[in-house]
């Protein structure tokens, strides 16, 4: 199984602020879901609580939420209280590859294990509480990389960028 990271940051490795996203980036939400859909998505409770009530789980792909909360209850969704309990899960059901999707303590874990990073990197600087963790670009190799205009529904430019472990 491949364990992939997908995530979206500005310049300075924001990728939150009070668990929201601080921009509005249509065509990256459309990534997100095309290349998560119909794959195991695994994330933290406060991204899971992050998501709006109307995406709660994420359609169309079974979602994993990682917890050290006893009897947390993530309606539509399995709940473990770690991140090799969740790619168990994953590799039970045999997935090809399953995406780790966030937050900031759950990547951080996860590049410990993961062999691809989907990586949306966004050309503006946010205020963040959250972040994506810095990793070392010596283990990993870019792939492939698809620019993204500013454009009228886009106020930031940004790359959809792949790097795969070496």
């Amino acid at each position: 199984m491949i364990i992939s990271m997908i995530a979206a940051m500005g310049t300075n490795r924001a990728i939150g602020k009070d668990n929201d996203i601080p921009w509005h980036l249509p065509d990256d939400f459309q990534y997100f879901k095309q290349t998560t859909e119909c794959h195991h998505v695994i994330m933290g409770r406060k991204n899971f609580e992050s998501l709006p009530p109307r995406f709660r789980p994420l359609p169309n792909r079974p979602n994993v939420v990682i917890t050290r909360k006893d009897f947390f209850d993530a309606e539509g969704s399995q709940v473990v209280n770690s991140l090799e309990a969740a790619l168990q899960i994953a590799r039970e059901n045999n997935e090809p590859e399953a995406f780790i999707i966030g937050g900031g303590q759950i990547y951080q874990m996860g590049l410990e294990v993961a062999d691809k990073i989907y990586l949306t990197e966004i050309d503006g600087t946010f205020d963040g509480d959250t972040f994506f963790p810095e990793f070392d670009h010596q283990l990993w190799k870019e792939t492939s990389r698809l620019h993204h205009p500013v454009d009228e529904k886009h106020k930031f430019a940004f790359d959809f960028v792949i790097y795969e472990k070496k």
